[in-house]
C-alpha cells in the first residue's frame, strides 16, 4: 500500500510504499476513503506528540472506509461494511489495521467520505465528560475553540446533553458556532469571556468548560466557573504551564480534569472500547437524526496532507475539520 511518510521529524511530508497492515487478532483492515487532519497530526510531524508504544508511525488518528479484512476473534463486522475508525495512528494511508471495538458504523444520512470527521472528535469530547454529572437546569457550558474539529462537536453534544454553550472562537467564525447552538458567540482575541458568561448567567458561572487552550486561561477559566463545576483540559495549545490558585478552586468546589485519548488502552480501565461502545450507543442515534452533524470546512486530496497541515495552523484555518480524500 501507499501512505504518507516523512523523511525527518519536522520534514516534507509524502506520499511513498508502506507496509500493507494484517489484521491480528481482534482487528480489521479498512480500504480508507478518507481521514481528517487534527491538531495531534500537525504536533506528530513537527516531533512534538510521538505515537504510543505500538502504535502505526504513520500519521492519522481517524479514518472512513470499507472493510477488507477481518481477523480473528472478530464478531458483528464483515469484509464490505462501512464504517469509520478511531485510531491509535495509521490514517493517513490507503489501509489501516483498526482493533474492531474502535469501529463505528457509518451513520444514516452522513456520507461514507464525511464520517472520517467524527470518531476522534464525539470520542474525545465524550471522554471528557462522561463522568461528570448531569448538568442542572439552564446550565452553561464554555467550550473554547469553538470552531476547531473539537469544537465544532462540542457544541452540538453539550447541547444535546442539555447545557447552555458558549464558545470562544475568532470573529470570523462566530457566525459559525452560533449556528452550531452556542448562545454565546465570543470572540477570544477582543471579548472577556468570563464577563459574558457571568454576566449570561446572572453571575452563577459556567458548570462545565471544555479547555484547549491551557497556560494562562487557567486561572480566568477558574474565575468564570460556578459551584461544583468542572474545568476538563484536553490540549494546551497556549502553553503547558500555568500557576493554580488552590484556594479559588477550594471554595468553588472546582474539578480539575485533564486527558488525552490516544493513549488510552484499547481495553481495560479507560479503555478507548468503552469510550467507543457508549458513544455508539448515545451519540450515533442522534448523530443520524442530524442533531449533531460533522462540520467539513475543507476537502484536499490525502498526497496534500503537508499542504492540509499548513491550513490549519494559518490564519485562514477553515472553521471544522479538514479532510483527507483518497
Amino acid at each position: 500500500m501507499q501512505a504518507i511518510q516523512q523523511h525527518d521529524v519536522g520534514g516534507e511530508l509524502f506520499w511513498a510504499d508502506a507496509p500493507d497492515p494484517v489484521a491480528g487478532h481482534g482487528e480489521v483492515v479498512i480500504d480508507i476513503v478518507a481521514s481528517a487532519v487534527n491538531r495531534a497530526d500537525v504536533m506528530q510531524a513537527a516531533g512534538k506528540y510521538p505515537p504510543p508504544p505500538g502504535a502505526s508511525p504513520v500519521i492519522g488518528l481517524e479514518c472512513s472506509g470499507t472493510i477488507s479484512e477481518v481477523g480473528a476473534g472478530v464478531d458483528g463486522w464483515a469484509v464490505g461494511d462501512r464504517v469509520c475508525a478511531l485510531l491509535a495512528g495509521g490514517g493517513y494511508a490507503e489501509q489501516v489495521a483498526v482493533p474492531a471495538t474502535q469501529l463505528l458504523p457509518v451513520p444514516d444520512g452522513v456520507s461514507l467520505e464525511d464520517a472520517a470527521a467524527l470518531p476522534e472528535a464525539l470520542c474525545t469530547v465524550w471522554s471528557a465528560v462522561r463522568d461528570m454529572p448531569d448538568p442542572s437546569p439552564g446550565a452553561m457550558a464554555i467550550v473554547h475553540g469553538g470552531s476547531g474539529g473539537i469544537g465544532t462537536v462540542a457544541i452540538q453534544l453539550l447541547r444535546a446533553h442539555g447545557y447552555r454553550v458558549a464558545a470562544t472562537s475568532s470573529a470570523r467564525h462566530l457566525e459559525l458556532v452560533r449556528s452550531l447552538g452556542a448562545e454565546l458567540a465570543i470572540d477570544y482575541r477582543s471579548d472577556d469571556f468570563v464577563d459574558a458568561v457571568l454576566t449570561a448567567t446572572d453571575g452563577r458561572g459556567a458548570e462545565c468548560i471544555l479547555d484547549v487552550v491551557g497556560g494562562d486561561y487557567l486561572a480566568r477559566n477558574l474565575a468564570a466557573l460556578a459551584l461544583d463545576s468542572a474545568l476538563t483540559v484536553i490540549a494546551v495549545q497556549g502553553g503547558a504551564k500555568t500557576e493554580i490558585d488552590l484556594r479559588t478552586m477550594m471554595t468553588k468546589r472546582v474539578t480539575l480534569r485533564a486527558m488525552t485519548l490516544r493513549a488510552r488502552p484499547v481495553t481495560g480501565r479507560g479503555g478507548k472500547d468503552a469510550v467507543v461502545a457508549e458513544v455508539r450507543e448515545r451519540w450515533w442515534p442522534l448523530v443520524g437524526q442530524g442533531v449533531v452533524q460533522p462540520v467539513i470546512g475543507a476537502r484536499l486530496p490525502m498526497i496534500e496532507a503537508q499542504r492540509a497541515h499548513a491550513l490549519m495552523g494559518s490564519s485562514e484555518s477553515p472553521g471544522g475539520k479538514i479532510l483527507l480524500v483518497r
